[in-house]
């Protein structure tokens, strides 16, 4: 993650779900808010209603990699959150992936330029 800090911290993720937008899919919500900087910062919410700590761990690990691969196609200077849901458990790396971009490109996170080239997949 070249370009984001891991947001660990409640009252940021408290801010963040009081006063950012938000976007919902099947299999994860994205939370979004500017942050006044240069980095974007991440954060992975895994309640213990997916599973036990493996499971939750697997999400996890799959999310941080989805935005591990995509975050040069993202804007910089937000706060980021990807709050897994059940269904997240169950699905496809494939579909996690599309559902990410998805979400972010209706957040407005996109740059321009990957908005267009997903565009044309479509």
């Amino acid at each position: 993650m070249n370009y984001t800090v891991s947001l660990k911290e409640n009252r940021v993720f408290r801010r963040l779900y009081a006063k950012g937008k938000s976007q919902a899919g099947p299999a994860m919500v994205l939370y979004c808010r500017k942050n006044g900087r240069e980095i974007n910062r991440f954060g992975i919410t895994a309640s213990t209603k997916l599973g036990n700590a493996v499971v939750r761990n697997r999400v996890r690990r799959r999310l941080r990699e989805i935005y591990r691969l995509n975050e040069d196609k993202l804007l910089s200077g937000y706060d980021i959150v990807v709050v897994a849901r059940a269904r997240a458990v169950g699905s496809r790396y494939d579909d996690l992936d599309r559902q990410f971009l998805r979400l972010a490109k209706k957040l407005q996170l996109l740059h321009p330029e990957e908005i267009s080239k997903e565009e044309k997949k479509q």
